[in-house]
């Protein structure tokens, strides 16, 4: 199942100071901007070093088959909490994540196979309704 699709980004639709991509949730209006990371690199990247998330920003770790990874916070400085998603587009878990500057940091991770993670700060799925069960889309934009 494909879980994103690329699709131009027109200047109408697209705030420029926002990532160019959204995820959006079966189960509620919300809406997460979110920079993408599908690359090694960039999920071991992730948002380590940034210190404020706009509210309704967030980061997409997608994996190119199921994985068992875990997640953690070594060297990010804003809580936040991650939405696990599995490959039929179905959120499986969330977990909130505080920051760590020194090892041993805790890892952050779900009992189940997942495709997709979402992460966005802390207590957005909550505040948004996301609840376990709920279909995740993921629409990739390309920057214009």
């Amino acid at each position: 199942m494909t879980l994103a699709g690329l699709v131009a980004c027109s200047g109408t639709d697209h705030h420029p100071d926002r990532p160019p991509s959204t995820v959006t949730f079966d189960g509620s209006n919300a809406v997460l901007y979110v920079d993408v990371a599908d690359t090694a690199e960039e999920h071991q990247k992730g948002l380590k070093g940034v210190e404020t998330l706009p509210e309704d920003d967030g980061m997409a770790f997608v994996f190119d088959e199921q994985s068992d990874s875990t997640f953690w916070m070594k060297d990010t400085l804003v809580p936040l909490s991650i939405a696990f998603v599995n490959n039929t587009g179905r959120v499986i878990g969330v977990r909130d994540m505080q920051p760590c500057e020194a090892d041993p940091c805790p890892t952050y991770g779900i009992d189940q196979p997942f495709v997709l993670a979402i992460e966005a700060n802390l207590g957005w799925f909550d505040r948004a309704g996301i609840e376990v069960g709920d279909r995740a889309e993921l629409k990739m934009r390309a920057h214009a």
